[in-house]
């Protein structure tokens, strides 16, 4: 007996209260139909319908087993879509939103490759500081920051990276007022403040040849809200601040900053893609998460060393 099907049946036969309804449904004779029930009242030893000559009606036991069908069914059908989802290609529209600073690093690049290597589909990308609502704003995949764990929100999320904020400087600055030796001479140079939601405002974090430092950080006469920003008023000379390494990296490759107390990392942002479901998870979304989680490992796997070298004092000074 193929006890699946024959639940199938008795669900059409139930929700249609006649056994010639169901049959005209599925395509089969209504004696196949009316056989299949029995099978499984002969199965299960208990009876599932009252018969009469003008209509079906469930019995107690019925009810109690039609709605442990539905629930057996729908976990079927799940299943079997999402192993069919995972090994068709991927194709169609994938809508995904990423913070500013990291989509204009990372995302629009490995975007541009995930394009060329899969030519079925198209992208729709959002970059905003805003966290989107993925179901109202039909999102397939956010990219989210926090500096620990997400919190929990119901939605499925895999760690994309880890990356940390270096201290650094432009070289007019510090040829100007001179690189700090020690954490404890930071409190002698001005220190510009990145203020964002998943980033501490009254304190610096450090790991280094001491283990784990934190300093409080004064108010500063400059405080910006993104990476970006406080990249950009860094290369100004406003002073002093901690960057994230995604937002560094371009800066720290053309010489327009420079590591400050290099021994030294800062407090870690963890970057996640965050999606609606693991059932019924398209193609083209586990193949891009996959994908962004390869090429940011390759990317930040091999910064140029140089760049990230201490600066040397002038000569002069």
């Amino acid at each position: 007996m193929n006890t699946l099907k024959n639940m199938r049946i008795f669900v059409r036969v139930a929700d249609a209260a006649s056994f010639a309804g169901a049959a005209r449904a599925l395509d089969m004779t209504t004696p196949q139909a009316s056989k299949a029930v029995s099978e499984l009242e002969a199965h299960l030893r208990t009876r599932l319908l009252h018969r009469t000559t003008r209509k079906l009606a469930l019995t107690d036991a019925g009810k109690r087993y039609l709605a442990r069908c539905r629930d057996i069914i729908s976990l079927v059908d799940v299943s079997e879509a999402e192993a069919g989802a995972a090994s068709a290609a991927p194709a169609g529209t994938l809508r995904l939103h990423a913070p500013a600073s990291f989509g204009q690093v990372f995302v629009i690049p490995a975007l541009a490759r995930f394009l060329e290597q899969y030519p079925e589909v198209e992208a729709d990308l959002l970059l905003s500081s805003r966290v989107p609502d993925l179901l109202e704003e039909n999102i397939d995949v956010s990219l989210r920051l926090a500096t620990s764990q997400l919190p929990d929100s119901g939605l499925v999320s895999a760690r994309i990276c880890r990356m940390a904020s270096v201290l650094c400087a432009a070289p007019q600055y510090l040829d100007k007022h001179g690189a700090p030796a020690s954490l404890d001479e930071l409190a002698q140079h001005t220190q510009v403040r990145l203020v964002a939601p998943h980033y501490s405002v009254d304190h610096w974090d450090f790991e280094g040849p001491d283990g784990r430092v934190r300093l409080p950080v004064p108010s500063g006469r400059l405080r910006v809200n993104t990476a970006d920003s406080l990249a950009a008023a860094l290369i100004s000379g406003c002073g002093v601040g901690p960057v994230p390494l995604l937002s560094a990296l371009p800066a720290l490759r053309s010489g327009t900053l420079m590591r400050v107390l290099p021994a030294y990392e800062m407090q870690g942002t963890n970057v996640y893609a965050v999606y609606a479901s693991r059932l019924y998870l398209d193609a083209k979304v586990k193949t891009w998460i996959a994908f962004l989680q390869a090429f940011v490992a390759q990317a930040l796997a091999a910064p140029d060393a140089a760049t990230l070298m201490p600066r040397q004092p002038s000569a002069d000074r």
